[in-house]
């Protein structure tokens, strides 16, 4: 395994992982992970009342919807892959189900405010462009002959 900065594995690995598993962009979904900022246990208060949760800042509005498949707080707060995974498939369903382009598409996971939504859209498309090339450089892929 590549050398990475311990707070940096679970990050880089598991959203490889699950960008695989749910068949969006790798460089997506590790600049949604860094642009969220989030670390496992993690509760940010918002403005409005409600918080942001874990690694991949999960709202807890957002959460109350998932309720019914079981899925809590608590487990978006804890460490490991499981939130990555979530944040994939919720990608996945903007990806397929919304409008505008994949950027706008993608930004959703933030905000569908358009004023917020192009915000977090600029900035997620530098960070995308800066995954891409990592890992362009850090990850071969040997061709079997």
């Amino acid at each position: 395994m590549m050398d990475l900065p311990p707070d940096m594995q679970e990050r880089i690995v598991c959203s490889i992982i699950a960008a695989v598993k749910y068949e969006i962009p790798a460089n997506i979904l590790l600049a949604i992970a860094e642009k969220e900022g989030g670390k496992p246990g993690q509760w940010v208060e918002n403005s409005n009342g409600t918080h942001d949760i874990g690694a991949m800042q999960f709202n807890t509005t957002y959460l109350l919807d998932l309720s019914k498949y079981g899925i809590t707080a608590d487990l978006v707060a804890q460490a490991g892959c499981y939130v990555y995974d979530l944040a994939a498939w919720r990608i996945r369903q903007h990806i397929k189900n919304d409008q505008g382009d994949i950027w706008t598409k993608v930004a959703n996971y933030h905000s569908r405010t358009p004023e917020y939504n192009a915000r977090y859209r600029a900035d997620l498309i530098v960070k995308a462009v800066k995954w891409a090339d990592w890992l362009e450089n850090t990850i071969s892929f040997s061709k079997t002959q």
